[in-house]
């Protein structure tokens, strides 16, 4: 019996499917991109002077089609993928974050090296995360080859499970494919092991911009997943009712993947949409609101209608530092998106609307995420489980202490086990030098990055990537 949240009825989902259309074929969406309007064109869009692409149902449901609903995500960690749509779930750290909480004066500072590489060996280090963004901006130029090369052979020697990353101009996707080839043997290999994903963010309200679809579409030929996520914020970039925002971020969505399955059909396509609110009072982004999580929700059911992997965004909150208000917001959000079972969830490790980096508060996100994938797993049902005979034997008035059933269960995932907070007597608490669970999630990640060692690179490979930098202008 797994636990799963509902916010829209089927019918309801229909009709947001319904109103989504009439929405692309009426008024449709701005295409920026020269090439994806020929491109949307040529599949029997309607594309006026304006650069307004208006799209009919049969484009929409083609491009549904022949998206495809399994498919893996890999990195390079031997033995290791993620496989979409099959009812995983796995964490996305979030990103951009242009400033960090110092773990030793707790001030809030600028980004630097460090704090990039720590993190991103954090990441690695951490089994519940499945994928990486950038978390934290220091002033790395990754806009020229030279630029991303170097980034890119620094990020795969520290991380080794899978990258989703995007980048603005299209001269830079040789660069990037050539850098996959070396690290994963080869096009062939990349293409069957999808370890980059590309993140496509159609601008709200209803347009596609130019810059990341023409860089996706130089990088066709190698099966690159991509995920489609853009982010309407009701009652600022998307209209002030959350049905209505549903719609939009819907639309922009679909849009989206009529380019890319018009262009390369059977590209892999995750659902993935941000869809967020406004505070009324002030008009900035509610990273904590629940209408946040509840509409995520929603998006994770449109895209379960349309059978596509989902990667939803939760695990968010308005504070600038870890603490109560930090943990209310991130688990509630969090535990409201997980319930309705997306296969990614995106948000842990940041605060203020994903504006600042704290790895204490990743520690503590992961155990967040702990919890909801437990009460996402909800309560197993098989012959072993309903104990009868064991009832039985101990009868009225006695204690199943001491049972077999109770301590095999104890063990075997039935009873969750918290890896972090108080979970003993006051007296033990203070023994232990009544530490507070910031001050125990900092403990923790000291010792993870004291002792993770990321899976090394193989010689040649280092070799090769030196090289290609070098070429691509970064000196030795």
């Amino acid at each position: 019996m797994r636990t799963l949240l509902q916010v829209l009825s089927d019918e309801e989902r229909e009709r947001v499917h319904e109103h989504t259309l009439a929405l692309l074929e009426t008024t449709g969406v701005r295409v920026d991109s020269e090439q994806a309007r020929r491109i949307l064109a040529g599949a029997g869009a309607t594309v006026d002077d304006r650069h307004i692409a208006r799209l009919p149902r049969a484009l929409v449901e083609r491009a549904l089609a022949t998206a495809p609903r399994c498919f893996s995500l890999g990195g390079r960690r031997p033995g290791w993928s993620l496989p979409m749509n099959e009812g995983g779930f796995t964490l996305l750290a979030d990103g951009g974050g242009t400033t960090v909480i110092d773990r030793t004066t707790h001030e809030r500072r600028p980004g630097t090296r460090r704090d990039w590489v720590e993190s991103t060996t954090l990441l690695d280090a951490l089994d519940d995360v499945g994928l990486y963004w950038w978390m934290v901006e220091y002033g790395l130029e990754t806009e020229t080859p030279g630029g991303m090369v170097a980034y890119l052979r620094d990020l795969f020697g520290l991380f080794s499970k899978h990258i989703q990353d995007s980048f603005a101009q299209p001269d830079l996707a040789p660069w990037l494919l050539e850098a996959l080839e070396i690290v994963f043997g080869g096009r062939d290999a990349v293409r069957a092991i999808h370890p980059y994903s590309y993140l496509i963010t159609p601008t709200s309200p209803l347009v596609v911009e130019r810059s990341g679809i023409d860089a996706w579409l130089a990088l066709r030929g190698y099966d690159i997943p991509v995920a489609i996520m853009p982010m309407p914020l009701m009652g600022a970039t998307a209209p002030g009712s959350m049905l209505a925002t549903l719609v939009v971020a819907n639309a922009e969505t679909l849009a989206t993947l009529c380019v890319v399955q018009s262009a390369e059909p059977g590209t892999p396509t995750i659902y993935a949409p941000v869809i967020a609110a406004m505070d009324p009072r002030s008009g900035r982004l509610s990273g904590g609101g629940i209408e946040h999580a509840v509409m995520a929700a929603a998006g994770t059911q449109m895209a379960r209608l349309y059978g596509l992997p989902v990667e939803a965004s939760g695990c968010g909150t308005d504070q600038f530092v870890p603490g109560a208000q930090a943990a209310f917001e991130k688990a509630t959000t969090a535990l409201f998106t997980a319930l309705s079972v997306p296969d990614i969830l995106v948000g842990p490790g940041m605060l203020a609307g994903a504006m600042v980096l704290s790895l204490e508060q990743l520690l503590i996100d992961c155990e967040i995420f702990r919890v909801a994938r437990k009460a996402q797993a909800g309560i197993a049902v098989s012959d072993d489980s309903w104990l009868g005979e064991v009832i039985a034997e101990v009868g009225p008035g006695g204690d199943f202490l001491g049972q077999p059933s109770t301590r095999r269960n104890a063990r075997s995932g039935e009873f969750y086990l918290p890896g972090l907070g108080l979970h003993d007597t006051y007296e033990s608490w203070l023994a232990g030098g009544a530490t507070d669970i910031v001050e125990e999630a900092r403990a923790r990640a000291e010792e993870l990055l004291a002792s993770h060692v990321p899976p090394a690179l193989d010689d040649d490979v280092v070799r090769a990537l030196n090289e290609l930098a070098v070429r691509a202008g970064r000196p030795a």
